[in-house]
């Protein structure tokens, strides 16, 4: 794609292109920020309808963070049980609306989905188990290890293992019995 520049879009002395006051963000920035925009609102129609079909009540919100589009979908009584045991199937609806969008968009995505704040929750949970099984690996000077995980709860323990000094940790096995070891440094 070529653009234009008219002279009231050049500096004078340079005769170069100029930006307009505010637009400090690269194209490439917007437009992959645009793209994430549009992966949530195609998200969000989707998840729409199939809330509709379901009959369950919910509002839905969505994001941009870190580089991914971000859907919660919140509010309604029946919610829990898109969530299910320990997640099951927030992750399978996770994927159904990644494909969803990769049909519509024709590209692979990153979405993250979360019902009724669980992730979030979940989150500050897995936080606390990470600084815990630091803690306990540095004061007993063995390795800890955790029961098996989903790749978003081992991310999630690995960061907060890796903000305590003194440790450090690393998944063994393999899916889905995958988990994370935290092992005392030296």
């Amino acid at each position: 794609m070529s653009e234009t520049v008219t002279p009231q879009d050049q500096d004078e002395s340079t005769g170069t292109a100029t930006t307009e006051p505010g637009d400090d963000a690269p194209r490439a920035e917007r437009s992959s920020e645009d793209q994430l925009v549009r992966e949530g609102d195609i998200a969000g129609d989707y998840l729409e309808r199939l809330l509709d079909i379901l009959d369950f009540d919910g509002d839905i919100d969505l994001d941009v963070e870190a580089g991914r589009a971000v859907v919660s979908v919140d509010g309604g009584k029946d919610l829990e049980k898109l969530v299910g045991a320990r997640g099951d199937v927030l992750e399978a609806l996770q994927e159904l609306t990644r494909l969803a969008v990769q049909q519509s968009t024709g590209s692979r995505n990153r979405l993250m989905l979360d019902v009724a704040g669980w992730r979030s929750q979940r989150r500050s949970e897995l936080s606390d188990l990470g600084r815990t099984a630091a803690q306990e690996a540095k004061d007993t000077n063995r390795a800890q290890r955790l029961r098996p995980m989903t790749p978003f709860e081992r991310k999630i323990v690995h960061d907060a293992v890796a903000a305590v000094g003194g440790v450090r940790s690393e998944s063994e096995g393999e899916e889905p019995r995958r988990r994370v070891v935290v092992h005392p440094a030296g």
